[in-house]
C-alpha cells in the first residue's frame, strides 16, 4: 500500500462473514497492487463498514448478490488505488504491468511486483525509452521459473519483443509514441500456462527525487 487512510461505507445490510473475505481479495488486487516507491507506512489501513440502513435482507455469501456487491467492491478500491499512483510524488505516468501465460496467479503476481518496482524500468518509463530489455531482466531476477526465448513484452498493442528477441526499430519506434501517454499496459506474456495477474506503477521523475529531497519525515 501507499501512504493512506481509506474508509469504505455501504448502506447495504451485509452478512461480516461476507465483509471478512470481500475485503481482503479487494485490497490484495488493488491497494497491495500498486507501487509508487516501494515503500509502505505503519499507518496504512483500509477500513469497510456497512451499516444496514437501506433495509432489506441481509447479503449473505455464496449468493448472487454477494458476487454483485464483491464486483462493486474491487472496482471502487481498484479505482482509489489508480488515484494513489497517479497522485504519487513526482509521477506523470500511470502504468498496469498485466503478466499473462503464466504458470500460476502467485508466479504472475511475483513477476508483476518486480517489474513495477523496478527502479530502472520506472526511470524508463519517465523518459518515454521503449527499453524491454530492463524489463525482461526485472522478470528474470523475480525469482520464477521463465524460459527467456519464449517471452513476449508489448506496450498496449505494439510487441517490442517476441520470443525473446527485439521485435524492430519500427515496432520500438511505435512504441516511443506509446510511452508519450500518460496512461499505458505493458503486457508481458510468459507463454508458460494460463494464469495472470497486474501490478500499477508510476514512473520515476526529477520531481520524485526533489520532493524526498527537500522534506524530513
Amino acid at each position: 500500500m501507499a501512504t493512506m487512510l481509506c474508509f469504505v461505507l455501504t448502506d447495504a445490510p451485509i452478512a461480516p462473514e461476507l465483509l471478512k473475505t470481500a475485503l481482503p481479495r479487494a485490497v490484495r488486487k488493488s491497494f497491495n497492487s500498486i507501487s509508487v516507491d516501494g515503500d509502505t507506512s505503519t499507518n496504512d489501513m483500509v477500513l469497510l463498514l456497512a451499516n444496514g440502513a437501506s433495509g432489506g435482507a441481509m447479503i449473505l455469501p455464496d449468493t448472487r448478490e454477494a458476487q454483485i456487491f464483491s464486483q462493486h467492491l474491487d472496482r471502487v478500491l481498484l479505482d482509489l488505488a489508480k488515484m494513489i499512483v497517479r497522485d504519487g510524488e513526482g509521477a506523470t505516468k500511470l502504468v498496469q504491468i498485466r503478466v499473462i501465460g503464466a504458470e500460476s496467479e502467485k508466479t504472475a503476481r511475483i513477476a508483476a511486483r518486480s517489474v513495477a518496482t523496478s527502479s530502472l524500468v520506472k526511470t524508463a518509463f519517465f523518459g518515454e525509452d521503449a527499453n524491454w530489455g530492463r524489463i525482461i531482466a526485472a522478470v528474470g531476477y523475480s525469482g520464477i521459473d521463465i524460459d527467456p526465448n519464449r517471452i513476449d513484452i508489448s506496450f498496449d498493442q505494439v510487441p517490442v519483443a517476441l520470443n525473446g528477441l527485439a521485435a524492430g526499430a519500427e515496432q520500438e519506434a511505435k512504441a516511443t509514441g506509446i510511452l508519450q501517454q500518460d496512461e499505458f499496459v505493458v503486457t508481458i506474456n510468459l507463454h508458460s500456462g494460463e494464469a495472470e495477474s497486474s501490478y500499477y506503477t508510476s514512473d520515476l521523475s526529477y520531481e520524485y527525487v526533489k520532493i524526498n529531497a527537500d522534506y524530513r519525515t
